[in-house]
């Protein structure tokens, strides 16, 4: 097997989710900083894959093919990265289905909502949105932007489109264990994304239950993660023998996170490509 090279970045978004690039400026983004590997993850998706892959080897860089599954537990949204899954594996296909139809009905009805205080109409959210792409607020909040009813994606998260809203409506997600084991199922390694947030640690026994389904380590490297939370986690890291990640998070100029702003090392990405078995990395 070819033998990929760093830095590498495990974790970007293109515009077939919440990005705004598609996926070969998002590979190209990323080469011009120097990465050798990176992940395509986009949310509920692998619609991206295949651009993001011609693009990566016309760089020279290594695609690991992934995604960012959506799931909940009580009123926090969790969300799991997977890594080299099979794409056609139909247990997990019909989970991003449903959470791909549910995103949809959320945006259209709040949609409405908003429709009816502000001059905004499904249309101008398509207009926002890339063919193919699983329409989302970000996308409800680009619309807005376009409007002139806020300045930035922030301000739209920050008020109309905030969960405290009248305008919000819940999105649809499994519980995260249920997630975890579907990506393992697929022959994917789950990796859960930025553990540390603003929600702090999540409780021990979810975390319990989730490596019991096969949670394979975790998003340490991301500039939302923060003590003490993060040394809890680097703790069992060290306990469990884990793999860590580190990423950007990029999503063009939908965040202001960059390629490489963290990044992961080489051993725990040979780790992830050796305990995979539904698909494999793509080499230019």
């Amino acid at each position: 097997m070819p033998r990929f090279r760093g830095p590498t970045d495990l974790h970007l978004h293109s515009d077939h989710s919440d990005g705004t690039e598609p996926p070969a400026r998002v590979m190209a983004a990323a080469h011009a900083v120097g990465l050798g590997t990176v992940a395509l993850t986009d949310h509920d998706t692998t619609s991206g894959w295949t651009e993001a892959a011609e693009a990566a080897g016309s760089l020279g860089m290594t695609l690991i093919p992934g995604m960012e599954l959506s799931a909940r537990h009580e009123w926090r949204s969790i969300h799991v990265l997977a890594y080299l899954f099979d794409p056609e594996h139909p247990n997990l296909r019909a989970l991003t289905d449903r959470i791909r139809r549910s995103r949809l009905t959320r945006a259209q009805t709040m949609a409405e909502r908003i429709g009816r205080d502000y001059d905004l109409t499904w249309d101008d959210i398509l207009a926002q949105t890339a063919v193919g792409a699983t329409v989302g607020r970000p996308h409800l909040a680009d619309a807005l932007v376009a409007r002139g009813y806020v300045q930035d994606r922030g301000e739209a998260f920050a008020g109309i489109l905030h969960p405290g809203s009248d305008y919000y409506v819940d999105l649809y997600a499994p519980d995260p264990v249920t997630a975890v084991a579907a990506v393992v199922d697929a022959g994917g390694v789950p990796i859960i994304a930025h553990p540390a947030g603003r929600g702090g640690l999540l409780p021990d026994g979810l975390i319990r239950r989730m490596l019991s389904a096969g949670l394979a380590g975790f998003e340490l490297g991301h500039r939302e993660n923060r003590e003490p939370a993060l040394g809890a986690l680097r703790a069992l890291v060290s306990e469990r023998d884990l793999i860590v990640t580190g990423s950007s998070d990029y999503h063009g100029l939908g965040k202001p996170n960059q390629p490489g702003e963290f990044t992961t090392a080489d051993a725990m990405v040979s780790r992830i490509i050796e305990r995979a078995t539904g698909s494999a990395p793509v080499f230019p």
